[in-house]
């Protein structure tokens, strides 16, 4: 793979390419499949951070109204997004998926084909004549969509200005969350991105230090497409936390007497139906610590995707008149951790499993881990293969255990050092963390045979 810088002009093409039905499937690249054309070479020509939209194989599927009245001609797209690299047949592309939607083409323009994008950018003109509308039409689309037969196409579409060009510095994708140390595969991050996009709802779920915490707050800022923490709130659910704390419940007014007040999901939610162009994430910490169906009370049954809309509205528990409804805008998403390894939890309710996808994070001690902490911690690389090996005996040990199994296995965060800590002595640091983190950790799991806690501790320090 051939990995594209960012673009660093105002000039930079925005690329319309050919699409229908089954680019639902295209979740994280468009390929170049048309054998009539060969489009290499502008293929070659894109960069990373240029915009893409994905259009429909025919432009005159509807007619869209006119500011006079009139019909102009339109062009279905089924998505949009920003390119991240290519090879020159596969263009890989960080897709904001959605419904097919119809814009106008009039006056050698492409209106507003991205809602996303702000208004003073939402217009896309050719670098060429004050064509008429259907020369322009053959211009983008190539003379075949006055035929019979309609072939895939790609069209050069300029922007002027344009003004968002793609900034590592600023942007934040799934090439930012490995950068960042994430150990995952890339494909693994694009399906939980993907069934966040659709589902609005996951949950990542695994043994303690697998990185729950610290990867959903990173898949909120790729969903949002920076870093933006006015756009990201997370909280804690505990055994004690109501719908009263969360939803929507009385408070005390400082006056004796008691006021109604929104809890931190419905201040998101209002926050974010004011703000419709942007995304917001509510990311909820050990989800299955507290009640989940008494805490989201009503709103269980809002979460649901294509529950989204004023059509669904349902009456809260505490509402401000009688004639109160709420909903959860389209805009919001919701991502829970939980842990696997608390023997205090019960199990999940069914109801709350539904409207969530949920996604496994195991240990990731592989050679991405051991790659990042050696280029970032200066830990020798055969040290490294070291911990793994021992940690991954340990693992398989608690993972055989009928008293334990796979959700106590130690995660890769507890010898993961933050970025650009030099670690000086390797061993030391080691055996802190085993000391102070992992022994602990095993007492626990093993409370009932002190003896085997402290052989498994000793052998992961054993002829270090």
């Amino acid at each position: 793979m051939v990995t594209i810088p960012a673009a660093s002009d105002n000039s930079r093409p925005v690329w319309l390419v050919s699409g229908g039905p089954q680019w639902r499937s295209f979740t994280r690249f468009w390929q170049h499949y048309d054998i009539g054309h060969d489009h290499t070479s502008l293929i070659h020509e894109m960069q990373r951070g240029d915009r893409i939209a994905l259009r429909t194989d025919v432009f005159d599927e509807t007619r869209l109204e006119n500011a006079q009245g009139g019909s102009v001609a339109s062009v279905g797209i089924w998505a949009t997004g920003i390119v991240e690299r290519t090879d020159g047949h596969f263009v890989y592309v960080d897709w904001n998926l959605g419904q097919l939607e119809y814009r106008r083409l009039r006056d050698c323009r492409i209106d507003r084909i991205v809602d996303r994008f702000a208004a003073d950018q939402c217009i896309w003109r050719m670098d060429s004549r004050n064509a008429t509308q259907q020369d322009f039409i053959r211009e983008v689309f190539g003379e075949d969509h006055f035929g019979d037969e309609v072939h895939s196409i790609i069209s050069d579409v300029r922007a002027q200005p344009y003004h968002t060009s793609y900034d590592p510095s600023v942007d934040y994708r799934i090439t930012n969350i490995l950068a960042d140390g994430c150990f995952l595969n890339e494909a693994t991050l694009e399906s939980m991105l993907h069934r966040l996009r659709t589902k609005r709802n996951i949950i990542l779920q695994g043994p303690p230090g697998a990185g729950k915490t610290w990867l959903s707050k990173r898949l909120a800022y790729a969903l949002i497409g920076h870093k933006d923490d006015t756009k990201v709130r997370q909280v804690q659910f505990h055994p004690n936390l109501s719908y009263e704390d969360f939803v929507r419940g009385w408070r005390p007014d400082g006056e004796g007497g008691l006021v109604l007040a929104d809890g931190p999901f419905l201040k998101l939610c209002e926050v974010a139906g004011k703000d419709t162009d942007s995304k917001y994430v509510m990311v909820i910490e050990e989800i299955n610590r507290g009640n989940p169906a008494s805490i989201f009370g009503e709103l269980l049954t809002l979460l649901e995707s294509d529950k989204r809309s004023p059509s669904e509205a349902l009456a809260l528990a505490y509402p401000h008149d009688d004639n109160e409804r709420f909903h959860i805008p389209p805009n919001v998403y919701v991502i829970g951790t939980m842990n696997l390894a608390d023997r205090s939890l019960a199990l999940v309710d069914f109801a709350l499993r539904r409207r969530f996808a949920f996604f496994d994070l195991e240990p990731q001690l592989n050679a991405a881990w051991r790659k990042w902490v050696q280029e970032k911690c200066g830990i020798p690389a055969d040290f490294l293969a070291n911990i793994e090996a021992r940690i991954s005996a340990l693992n398989a040990q608690i993972a055989t255990d009928h008293n334990l199994g796979k959700q106590f296995r130690i995660g890769h965060s507890h010898v993961t050092p933050p970025p650009d800590t030099p670690i000086d002595d390797p061993q030391q640091w080691f055996t802190e963390i085993v000391e102070t983190e992992i022994t602990p950790l095993l007492r626990e799991y093993w409370f009932d045979r002190p003896d085997r806690a402290e052989e498994e501790s000793q052998k992961l320090l054993s002829g270090l």
